[in-house]
């Protein structure tokens, strides 16, 4: 069955007419799933008081106003207070972001300049496994004390939720395996281990080589257990708030987040490319899908947060930040968090962003609760939450072949492992696909050119699967029990696409960037 380009479109508009409006962007958001949130600073709110009647005419789920920055009241809890009472009094919800160890560098782009960097001079600096001291994502007291204490005034003002940003780890950066090798911390470590000070130098080695030994593994589990202790301290002092962490890029042990902890909580997957240069590439938008499908292993939809940022404010263009609509529906992320640090995007992206909210939010109606299934798997394994540079093998997810995401390896399809998760694989009947050489792999580099002819090669096999025939870069996620495929251009150009299964095709244009829900061509 072939249908011509007019005839699909022009049925498509009219039967599944569904996913489609033409609305003006006055009109709130229906759907009563998909939800959109702003983080937003006072002064931004301030310096644009047009930021109000925006969100109120774009319909904005809720809002989130920062907070308490790592010991520092930069905004008063009075004047939290005000603006929730704003907000509230035309229905929309207000809660808080704290950032509550500290940030390395100026991560979050203030409009004087005079936003404290760092935390108090009574919060202890860390130390990284070079010796050398940096200050944020580290905890010495009385950092959870006066976090607590902090909790304790936003619940007095009647604050209900907060998020914890996600400084809010013990690695400065993704791929770093971290804690604070101080010599308290040092101490603690090896009185509880019964390590001697001799074994602190097979640590540090560990840790340099990355190399996952009984005393990293036992490095790992006690900086997750000193931040997890905080998270329940914090619940503790203050049980009317409901919190939140949010996860850095591909967050997980290494940086002392122990995921399966934080499940039931509100929770933010991590993503990283907050500018067009570095989500401009199709790598860095399998990357981002990549991390958000892998910390969905650890949450409920509904509780689950996008990271839909813009940093620096005016480095992530309008089209760009809809594209990352796309990733939270794949990945059946209930709730997008549109963030920028303390400056707030441009108010043009906002003449723009409504329409394709509205149209991910049908598409999210029709798939949520179902997960994506395919051939090529979705793997992140213990070695690489553990030890890895967090570089996932991702760019598969570009080819047009549907998808899943599997937490250990399966008996069929082709599974591409990350370096650090190569050996001891266990004998499966599926296909092991690696970047570098391995007995037990196929080696496959991770390009475009070199993931094409591996296409061409598997198109037989999977002929009775929906799939996109072309050699150009499109994710397509296929929802078996819904009988539906969520088609993505990862182009910036306009192009002409086919979905194949067995004999039936379905030819269609999609402009840059841009989605489609299609019917997956089953019977």
């Amino acid at each position: 069955m072939k249908i011509s380009r007019r005839c699909f479109i022009g049925s498509s508009l009219a039967g599944l007419g569904l996913f489609y409006s033409f609305n003006s962007i006055s009109e709130k958001i229906s759907s009563s799933l998909r939800k959109y949130h702003v983080s937003v600073s006072i002064d931004a709110l301030e310096h644009e008081p047009e930021l109000f009647e925006i969100f109120k005419k774009v319909g904005i789920s809720a809002i989130w106003i920062g907070g308490y920055f790592y010991g520092h009241w930069y905004y008063k809890p009075e004047a939290i207070r005000a603006w929730k009472n704003k907000f509230e009094s035309v229905g929309i919800p207000a809660y808080v972001i704290n950032v509550p160890l500290g940030h390395p560098g100026d991560s979050l782009g203030s409009y004087s300049g005079d936003v404290p960097l760092t935390p108090p001079t009574q919060w202890k600096p860390g130390v990284s496994s070079d010796m050398k001291m940096y200050a944020g994502t580290s905890l010495h007291p009385p950092a959870t004390e006066e976090n607590a204490k902090a909790l304790e005034v936003l619940s007095s003002h009647g604050i209900k939720k907060v998020f914890l940003d996600d400084d809010f780890r013990l690695a400065r950066s993704p791929g770093m395996i971290g804690g604070c090798f101080c010599n308290e911390h040092k101490e603690a470590f090896l009185n509880k281990y019964g390590y001697k000070n001799s074994d602190w130098e097979t640590l540090i080695d560990s840790v340099q080589k990355r190399n996952l030994t009984g005393i990293l593994r036992e490095w790992i589990e006690f900086t997750c257990d000193e931040l997890t202790t905080c998270f329940h301290t914090l619940e503790k002092r203050a049980p009317e708030i409901e919190l939140g962490i949010m996860v850095m890029y591909m967050g997980s042990e290494k940086a002392g987040i122990r995921l399966k902890d934080y499940q039931g909580r509100l929770f933010r997957v991590g993503e990283l490319m907050f500018d067009d240069n570095s989500f401009g590439s199709v790598k860095g938008k399998c990357n981002e899908l990549f991390s958000a499908l892998f910390h969905r292993c650890f949450t409920e939809p509904e509780k689950t947060f996008s990271e839909t940022t813009a940093f620096p404010a005016d480095k992530l263009s309008a089209k760009n930040m809809c594209a990352k609509l796309v990733i939270s529906t794949i990945a059946d992320v209930r709730n997008t968090m549109f963030m920028s640090g303390i400056q707030h995007f441009p108010k043009t992206h906002w003449d723009v962003l409504p329409d394709e909210m509205k149209k991910q939010a049908r598409f999210h109606e029709v798939i949520a609760g179902h997960k994506p299934v395919g051939p090529l798997k979705h793997y992140w394994g213990e070695k690489s939450r553990y030890v890895s540079d967090d570089n996932p093998y991702s760019l598969f997810l570009s080819l047009g072949i549907p998808f899943e995401v599997v937490e250990e390896p399966t008996h069929e399809g082709w599974m591409f492992i990350n370096d650090y998760d190569m050996n001891n694989l266990p004998q499966k009947e599926c296909v092991y696909i690696s970047r570098v050489k391995k007995d037990n792999c196929l080696e496959i580099p991770e390009n475009l050119n070199t993931l094409f002819k591996f296409k061409q090669s598997i198109l037989p096999q999977i002929k009775h699967i929906p799939h996109i025939i072309d050699e150009k870069p499109v994710v397509c996620a296929w929802y078996p029990t819904v009988k539906k495929v969520l088609i993505w251009n990862l182009s910036e150009n306009r192009e002409e696409l086919t979905l194949k299964r067995d004999d039936k095709t379905m030819n269609f244009f999609l402009s840059g960037l841009e989605s489609l829900l299609l019917d997956d061509l089953s019977n």
